[in-house]
């Protein structure tokens, strides 16, 4: 199984001390240089995040236009969209139109969403589930009308007076490949099953709406493992992609040690999320060789394809590519990752 790191940022601004994102404006551009100088370090994906009512990167498409225009390898992509602020129809197109820009190499990672600062905040969007419906029945809703838009689904019923064809119509423009790169980003280990069932590619976080008493990442692996059980049995012929996400910092600097050197989180955390118990997963922070080794032995990392880095993007564009550049050079090997361009030395 080929191995791939990619950035995730969840593109936060703040006007505060120390933040080289104050602005908007500062996380979009920072966010679009980053993925360039991520391409040339051989890095595989640069992901964003999408949150709304924050000061966060909420509107994903002009963002990965924008960076497939001034890159050509890298994979772009989210994790996640909460499809239930998603006009399905508009979001297919905007999503075809980024993923031509960039030479088909989008990976666009939705889900239902996570606790967010709006109460009921796509409410606002003008999107209500109806009586009876869950926020996650609305958008699996949504995401089944995105999906089938993408796969080139007839939408609206043609005018005879512009015409003379009576066959369904079309979201254009249509990405032809872009149907088999949907991602669902998954809490749960039901949730991987349907979205095995559902033919989709699967995201898991750096925390789980479940908790069994087991180490984080063994819960993620058995997540993986009835995610992959479920996809053979659903009869799929593609093989499924699968990601996993981690908090990875190697300290080689007087910087990092700064910035980070008091930071231990080594140990899984429990809490209350959403009503019900929820499992997070460990920081990896530390000199190199050892969070090598430790993400060596993680059974997630070691059954994923993808591991997805978080990254502090509020630290600027070099700092973040330094941290990028430490982990394709002492960390990522360790578990069966290699570069796709070579890595240049760094000032």
């Amino acid at each position: 199984m080929k191995k791939r790191i990619g950035f995730l940022s969840f593109g936060h601004y703040q006007p505060v001390q120390g933040s080289l994102a104050r602005t908007a404006k500062d996380a979009l551009i920072q966010s679009i240089e980053l993925a360039e100088a991520a391409e040339e370090l051989g890095i595989d994906g640069a992901y964003v995040r999408v949150h709304h009512f924050a000061r966060q990167l909420a509107s994903p498409f002009p963002l990965l236009a924008a960076m497939g225009a001034r890159t050509s390898r890298i994979e772009l992509g989210t994790a996640v969209i909460d499809m239930r602020y998603e006009n399905p129809l508009y979001m297919a197109e905007d999503a075809a139109a980024a993923d031509l820009i960039s030479g088909e190499r989008l990976q666009l990672g939705m889900s239902r969403g996570s606790p967010e600062t709006a109460l009921r905040g796509s409410e606002s969007f003008g999107y209500v589930p109806s009586d009876g419906e869950t926020d996650a029945d609305l958008a699996r809703t949504h995401t089944e009308i995105f999906r089938a838009a993408i796969a080139g689904a007839g939408v609206a019923r043609p005018n005879p007076q512009m015409s003379r064809s009576t066959a369904p119509l079309s979201i254009e423009p249509q990405s032809p490949t872009l149907a088999d790169r949907i991602w669902w980003g998954s809490g749960t280990r039901a949730t991987a099953v349907w979205a095995a069932e559902q033919g989709m590619n699967l995201q898991s976080s750096t925390l789980l709406t479940e908790d069994t008493g087991v180490p984080f990442d063994e819960l993620q692996a058995e997540q993986i493992q009835v995610y992959r059980d479920a996809w053979a049995a659903a009869g799929w012929k593609r093989e499924p992609r699968v990601s996993v996400s981690r908090s990875v910092i190697p300290i080689t600097t007087d910087l990092d040690r700064r910035y980070f050197g008091g930071e231990r989180d080594s140990e899984d955390q429990v809490g209350y999320l959403d009503g019900g118990l929820a499992r997070f997963g460990k920081s990896y922070t530390g000199e190199p060789d050892v969070i090598a080794a430790q993400l060596a032995a993680d059974a997630a990392v070691q059954s994923a394809d993808t591991v997805l880095l978080t990254i502090p993007n509020q630290l600027g564009v070099a700092y973040n590519a330094h941290l990028l550049e430490q982990i394709a050079l002492h960390v990522a090997p360790a578990w069966g990752w290699e570069s796709n361009a070579p890595v240049p030395a760094r000032a």
